[in-house]
């Protein structure tokens, strides 16, 4: 099998529904439509050109295998505008793709540009609808290419001239200097009227204004604004716009081990990555986002959140049943390819942690409680209280036994404690005599059955000897302060035995061929948000030269277009997992936000890092709405 492009040769473009990935070949490889979650018309990703792609590109190197068949490329300032410019003999040709974002039909729209010169270019559309497996019926309608395939339409519109033969559109054209050609591929419902034929050249100038808008509302001015502005606009590009809900990323089944079966969908809505996102977007300014992620979560969790699921689809479906799509070979042989995720149905309670932290930041950061919210955050607060002393699968989705993991219980004392500074706020009304009491039952827990005294070390979970770099949140959430000498001892011991010799970090052990305590068989590489978790930690430690270090190092395992995929393998040098990842893109952000207020302050700060800290309260305790610890005293 020819080897595919490296996953970090992908560009993303993005209309705040789904998104698109664009190599530098010129060839779109994965698209869905019209929805993240929707079966995709290219999956060329997962598989072979036959499987669906979009290549334009000079028509010497229309294959991946031609000379020279790689543009020089950049986004358009701030923006998701992505060009790509093609140098050759006659002259050089720039490609500009992009999907404007808006309530109409979901477009992809491509302009060819002559710079210099004359360049003959091609562009091949082989729409393959049901990720790859329909042929689709393609035929001309009033001068239009249009490609049915049951419930869905594609239509391509361009000024050159189209030909069809075997399932694949080709037009090949000469571009001058000064010429522009548009190529707009629109999806819409095969039963309904024809969309519309946009004005390419105004949608273009509306993308790029609609960015510039909103990039201006970050509040970020530290050292490392450019890629914290990038990672800002790839979280907001992984943003459901209709719903609120933040996919974890737009990409399924990218693996983490090459050839291995560690191959996850991961356009969903986890709580855990959208909360931790939404917290990376409050911090740099943005609170519409965190709005519109509340409503989300009342329409997803509040009227049932005893049965709280760890992720939701991008508009709060539940169902989200796993399943292995066997014509797919999987990228590089990656099999097998998944859609859905059946760790939707795992208890995870360090989810409590993360979504009580955020609608804390969210209140914290001028987004008032409303009522309803009031009512779910009670509803969450008083159903943990009753199930905290469970075990779970953990934050990594564990799918072997379930344990008492160290960080489920460290996130729901955060649960508790952020709650607590709610009540003390006066934005809830809840027995704060019995929240104290819970804080402190769950953190003397955790330290007496969390902690190997032997080793000076928080493990993976009680008993266990396993570390787990989870633990290195335990300063920044504000469990125990930095200077705690068994917080330096976590540090040191993640550093010694889940490092690798440049210094990134792995989740846990893994343990190749023999199925681990995760329940999977294979390996993995570096995890990007634990590295940056390092960097948080070093940092908080007082060792902020060497947080700087790594923080370099992670900056430059970043693609040309400043895109970070899930985990990086450092051996091969490259990036492995879906990408772009919220998880990445949102360490990256908090990493440089540390950096830049440690550099700004003479001693670390205490208590949660993430966090400010509430202001001092001279109210007493409320009476008792519900009695949070009554059946575990």
């Amino acid at each position: 099998m020819k080897r595919l492009p490296l996953i970090e040769q992908y560009g993303l473009i993005g209309d705040l529904r789904t998104s698109a990935h664009v190599c530098d070949d010129g060839s779109i490889d994965w698209l869905c439509l019209p929805r993240f979650d929707s079966q995709a018309v290219f999956a060329g990703l997962l598989g072979t050109q036959k499987h669906g792609t979009w290549q334009i590109a000079p028509a010497a190197s229309a294959g991946r295998s031609g000379p020279g068949a790689v543009a020089a490329r950049r986004y358009c300032g701030d923006s998701l505008v992505l060009e790509s410019v093609w140098p050759r003999p006659t002259g050089s040709a720039r490609v500009t793709d992009f999907m404007p974002p808006g309530d109409g039909a979901p477009q992809v729209i491509r302009i060819v540009e002559g710079v210099t010169g004359e360049v003959p270019m091609i562009s091949v559309m082989r729409p393959r609808p049901g990720y790859g497996s329909v042929s689709p019926w393609i035929h001309e309608v009033g001068g239009r290419m249009v490609a049915e395939a049951g419930a869905d339409a594609l239509w391509l519109d361009t000024s050159v001239q189209q030909v069809e033969k075997d399932g694949v559109v080709v037009s090949n054209f000469t571009i001058a200097a000064g010429q522009r050609v548009a190529f707009v591929l629109s999806w819409g419902p095969s039963h309904a009227a024809e969309p519309e034929i946009p004005d390419p050249e105004a949608a273009l100038a509306k993308t790029l204004a609609f960015w510039q808008d909103w990039v201006q509302e970050c509040t970020y001015e530290g050292p490392y604004r450019e890629p914290v502005v990038r990672s800002l606009i790839t979280l907001k590009a992984m943003t459901y716009g209709p719903s609120g809900g933040i996919v974890a990323a737009p990409t399924t089944s990218l693996p983490e081990e090459i050839g291995g079966g560690r191959n996850w969908d991961y356009r969903f809505t986890w709580l855990r990555d959208a909360s931790t996102t939404l917290a990376a977007l409050l911090g740099t300014g943005y609170r519409q986002e965190a709005q519109a992620w509340r409503r989300w979560l009342l329409r997803a969790v509040a009227g049932d959140p005893e049965n709280l699921q760890i992720m939701y689809g991008i508009t709060a479906e539940r169902d989200l049943r796993e399943r292995e799509l066997a014509w797919l070979p999987g990228y590089e042989g990656s099999a097998p390819v998944r859609v859905g995720n059946g760790a939707a149905d795992q208890l995870q309670l360090d989810v409590y942690g993360e979504v009580i932290e955020t609608l804390y930041l969210a209140h914290r950061s001028g987004v008032a409680h409303c009522a309803d919210t009031a009512v779910l955050h009670q509803r969450l607060i008083e159903h943990l209280a009753h199930r905290w002393q469970e075990p779970d699968e953990g934050i990594w989705e564990f799918r072997g036994a379930r344990r008492h993991f160290v960080h489920s219980k460290v996130m729901a004392w955060v649960a508790v404690d952020r709650t607590i500074r709610l009540v003390e706020a006066g934005a809830l009304d809840l027995d704060l005599v019995a929240l104290v009491e819970l804080r402190e039952r769950i953190h003397r827990e955790v330290c007496a059955k969390g902690f190997d005294p032997a080793r000076n070390t928080f493990t993976q979970s009680y008993g266990s000897e396993e570390l787990d770099a989870a633990a290195l949140l335990i300063p920044q959430v504000g469990f125990l302060p930095p200077e705690d000498p068994r917080v330096i001892g976590t540090v040191e011991a993640v550093r010694r035995e889940l490092s690798t010799p440049d210094g990134l970090v792995r989740r846990y052990p893994t343990v190749g061929d023999r199925t681990g305590v995760d329940g999977l068989k294979g390996d993995e590489g570096s995890f990007i948000l634990c590295s940056f978790w390092l960097v948080d930690a070093l940092a908080l430690i007082g060792r902020v030269d060497e947080a700087q270090a790594l923080f370099e190092r992670l900056l430059a395992l970043r693609s040309d277009l400043g895109l970070l995929a899930e985990e990086y393998d450092p051996v091969q040098q490259r990036q492995l997992g879906n990408f772009p990842q919220a998880f990445s893109h949102m360490g990256l952000i908090q990493s440089a936000r540390l950096l830049h207020l440690l550099s700004t302050q003479s001693s670390p700060p205490r208590g949660p890092v993430a966090v400010p800290a509430p202001r001092s309260t001279t109210r007493g305790p409320r009476p008792a709405s519900k009695d949070l610890t009554s059946q575990h005293a």
